[in-house]
């Protein structure tokens, strides 16, 4: 039997992927940590502080999913939109071929997501940027951070004082109806970020449990791929086009009689 790499996941992808591994983790950490604030103690310098950290680590997890969403349009093209996307002529029918063959327990190989994960990964690109977007929002309305902490301060700021001397956690140069104002005007971005994390937790274990039972059904290297960029097949993958350069190599493998 011969086995055949091909490239898949450039490198630009593989860094989005495990950068945002990273940031979500971390993310996750000290959300869970502020949520459990009174539980844990934290004095308000510790909340400002966890904040500021979580803020800093928000801004890599911005800046690394914007250059995603932009390397969508120039990358190669399993890291397009037109890969990514469950839209597209042929693609209900794909999804419906894909998910009898899954069931039936047949290998139904994909270079780039197959049908079912396309699914999963837009639901996941959905609630990243939903998340992206509340975060920092709140981070100018908790402790005036940017873009937003200059506009946030200088709402609720009480006449006469300057917008960039307010400290976070302190009511000290607030005007009252101004905060109580902003306050509610936080609310809705506040409970869409809480329950975005949750749905973010859910999605990635199913992400994770997918990527999982495909490597164990389908083969094909999908865990490994992110660290290389190569998967590999011992028959050819479905959405291969009749352009696709030669595999990078052929490794054929001889398989011993079990004696």
């Amino acid at each position: 039997m011969s086995f055949q790499y091909f490239r898949v996941w450039d490198r630009t992808t593989r860094w989005f992927h495990w950068i945002n591994v990273v940031c979500i983790i971390l993310l996750a950490a000290l959300g869970t940590a502020l949520l459990c604030d009174d539980a844990l103690g934290l004095t308000d310098s510790a909340k400002v502080l966890l904040k500021t950290v979580h803020v800093l680590v928000g801004y890599v997890f911005v800046i690394n999913l914007a250059w995603r969403i932009v390397w969508g349009f120039i990358g190669n093209r399993f890291a397009r939109w037109p890969s990514i996307v469950p839209f597209g002529k042929g693609y209900g029918s794909a999804l419906k071929t894909y998910l009898k063959g899954f069931f039936r327990g047949e290998k139904v190989p994909y270079l780039g997501h197959n049908p079912a994960a396309r699914l999963m990964v837009v639901a996941l690109f959905a609630v990243l940027i939903v998340q992206a977007v509340t975060g920092l929002v709140l981070a100018g309305t908790d402790i005036y951070f940017p873009p937003f902490g200059h506009w946030i301060a200088a709402w609720v700021a009480a006449p006469g004082i300057d917008p960039s001397t307010l400290v976070p956690y302190s009511k000290t140069g607030i005007d009252p109806t101004a905060w109580d104002s902003m306050r509610s005007f936080r609310k809705l971005f506040g409970m869409t970020h809480y329950w975005m994390f949750f749905t973010i937790v859910g999605l990635v274990a199913v992400h994770i449990a997918g990527a999982i039972v495909t490597e164990l059904r389908e083969g094909g290297g999908i865990i490994s791929a992110m660290f290389t960029g190569r998967k590999i097949f011992d028959r050819e993958p479905v959405d291969v086009a009749k352009s696709e350069p030669e595999p990078e190599k052929v490794l054929p493998i001889r398989l011993k009689k079990a004696s």
